[in-house]
């Protein structure tokens, strides 16, 4: 009798427990409270935090690929929609179904903002390279979070460097989340009040014809220039051809509430799985979170030095406090541009103009994956 409860003892996880295992499933807690009580990204946080709370849990073996006739744990399932390259660019198809390209089509010239701000990806690339820690695969996928884009990030770190998933994508979730905090003080410290003053005129209107020939059309364009980046921008134009055609709403609500839902559990879960207690602990992890929030910050601080210099070539027509919607935080950037705007100025609604950038930056962050891809592959 003895012996069989010391040997179910020995069968249980309390006893291989390891300390960094520990750790993990403390940083887990960390995440679901973020989530749970602060409202940070909960869609995401909560599923990532639960899949590295899972993975992290010794002897069950959630992660374990399977040999010997043996089956595969369950979460490695999932995360072959990850290795394969599946779930973002069905990620992109739900954002596309919910995107309103209209405020890009009126003033295309915001497109440049959003190009501006994928500055911080190229300016973090050199920076993982100069550290001497990565090699050029690991320096592109760490370099992509300044486009704060979660899927790109996930789709470029699974083609290059897919064994710094876990903590790549837990940066740039994370610094997705902080986008409220992380950008304002960077907003301040590069306008002046004169400029964040600066109310802009109305928009145009768009009309459908334009609304329905974008999403082609940039999908023919960015695939031929930079074939790499047809799933994400092919899946994107896709979703917002099923919203602005009018004729497949079927289509259109299952993209953006049903699939895109699902998916983002399956991802959220199979992220979370990768950030195993001895891949994730390490020097590493804290140099591609210092690089992450380096990226950001470039990234946010490109647009909106753009948006100063657009402001004076049209003759203090444009608030450049919009430059830093150009990061890829839909919609969450372009709220940040209204609010900082708005407490200078309460008549001021930079919301719409703020949405141009911010969907450039959507396709901006996808064309850099696509380009480093090619570089890199």
């Amino acid at each position: 009798m003895v012996n069989a409860i010391l040997e179910f003892l020995q069968s249980t996880g309390f006893v291989a427990i390891t300390w960094q295992q520990i750790v993990m499933m403390l940083i887990a807690f960390i995440f679901l409270y973020l989530a749970i009580k602060k409202g940070y990204e909960p869609l995401l946080l909560v599923p990532i935090a639960f899949g590295m709370l899972l993975t992290n849990l010794p002897i069950a073996g959630m992660m374990e690929p399977g040999h010997d006739g043996q089956s595969a744990g369950l979460l490695y399932y999932f995360y072959q929609g990850v290795k394969l390259g599946v779930f973002p660019p069905l990620i992109f198809l739900g954002v596309g179904a919910m995107t309103d390209f209209g405020p890009l089509i009126a003033n295309p010239k915001s497109l440049l903002l959003g190009a501006a701000a994928q500055f911080g990806i190229f300016i973090t690339f050199i920076g993982a390279i100069a550290s001497g820690m990565f090699n050029a695969q690991e320096a592109a996928s760490i370099a992509i979070i300044g486009g704060a884009d979660g899927p790109t990030a996930i789709f470029l770190t699974s083609q290059l460097a897919p064994h710094l998933l876990g903590p790549i994508a837990v940066a740039a979730y994370s610094y997705m989340a902080l986008v409220p905090i992380i950008q304002p003080p960077i907003m301040k410290a590069l306008t002046t009040k004169e400029e964040r003053m600066i109310k802009m005129e109305q928009l145009r209107p768009v009309s459908k014809v334009e609304k329905i020939v974008f999403p082609v059309v940039v999908a023919i364009f960015v695939s031929l220039i930079v074939p790499p980046a047809a799933p994400l921008v092919g899946m994107l134009m896709l979703g917002n051809l099923f919203r602005e055609s009018g004729v497949v709403a079927r289509l259109e609500d299952t993209s953006k509430n049903a699939l895109m839902n699902i998916v983002v559990i399956f991802l959220g879960v199979s992220v979370g799985a990768t950030t195993t207690a001895e891949k994730f602990i390490n020097l590493q992890t804290i140099a591609i979170v210092v690089l992450g929030i380096v990226a950001f910050g470039f990234g946010t601080a490109a647009g909106v030095l753009l948006g100063r210099l657009m402001n004076k070539i049209s003759g203090g027509k444009i608030n450049p406090l919009i430059g830093s919607a150009g990061v890829s935080a839909v919609p969450m950037a372009a709220r940040v541009s209204q609010v900082v705007g708005q407490k200078e100025n309460p008549s001021n609604f930079l919301l719409m103009h703020a949405m141009g950038p911010n969907v450039a930056g959507v396709i901006g962050s996808a064309v850099s994956a696509g380009i480093l891809l090619t570089l890199f592959q």
